[in-house]
């Protein structure tokens, strides 16, 4: 299947070259452009694409907002993969928060971003798990640490983390240190397909959308803390 794109950002230079290299890539179509986030929420409900390649600074609405407005539509149906220039950027943590899938370096090659596309799509985690791990963990921190959108974040949705069983609970904290669902399984000795269906109760219990809110989950609910040890 081919996955259908959206690139915002308020730099044309920047449009054009990720549209030259995503449109290079097998199995990718570069559906519209964007040059700001007001632009992205529009086409994200005319186009429809399946990944929002989006710049988190942009005037006006910025790809946080955008992020937020396009996620927590009813008919939410595209991934955004958010753009930072900065490895550690505090923005992104935000961005995470208001609904992003994943998250890339704009210095990134054709290739990585055409893998983050297809990753974010597959709705798999962020990206590598190692860099999940320490990117998260730093954010959780950072978001901990400033009181960044206290009220706003996914464990403020009226649900409990004690709603989980004591085997999802396990495999929500693995989750959030970026494994995937084989890493998960091989974990804890069972099957890569039991994994998956405890990530589907997962995210409807505690009304996520993706595995990357249920990361952010984990670290806000306490579950998982920064340099700690994994239930």
């Amino acid at each position: 299947m081919t996955i259908r794109v959206v690139i915002a950002d308020d730099q044309a230079m920047v449009r054009d070259a990720f549209s030259v290299l995503l449109g290079a890539q097998p199995g990718i179509e570069v559906a519209g452009t964007a040059q700001d986030g007001a632009e992205a929420i529009t086409l994200a409900h005319e186009l429809r694409p399946d990944v929002i390649v989006m710049d988190i600074r942009m005037p006006g609405v910025d790809g946080i907002e955008a992020t937020r407005r396009i996620t927590a539509a009813p008919d939410a149906h595209p991934k955004v993969l958010v753009l930072t220039t900065f490895n550690l950027d505090e923005y992104v943590y935000e961005a995470l928060r208001a609904g992003a899938a994943g998250f890339l370096l704009k210095d990134a090659s054709g290739v990585e971003l055409a893998e983050a596309v297809r990753v974010v799509a597959g709705g798999d985690a962020l990206l590598s798990p190692d860099l999940t791990r320490r990117l998260i963990a730093e954010f959780a921190r950072i978001g901990t640490g400033s009181g960044a959108g206290a009220g706003s974040g996914p464990q403020r949705s009226g649900v409990r983390i004690d709603a989980l069983t004591g085997r999802e609970t396990e495999v929500l904290a693995r989750i959030a240190q970026g494994l995937s669902n084989a890493e998960i399984a091989a974990a804890l000795t069972v099957a890569e397909e039991t994994v998956k269906t405890h990530v589907g109760r997962i995210l409807h219990k505690l009304r996520l959308r993706d595995r990357t809110q249920a990361a952010v989950f984990a670290y806000e609910s306490g579950l998982v803390v920064p340099g700690g040890t994994t239930p």
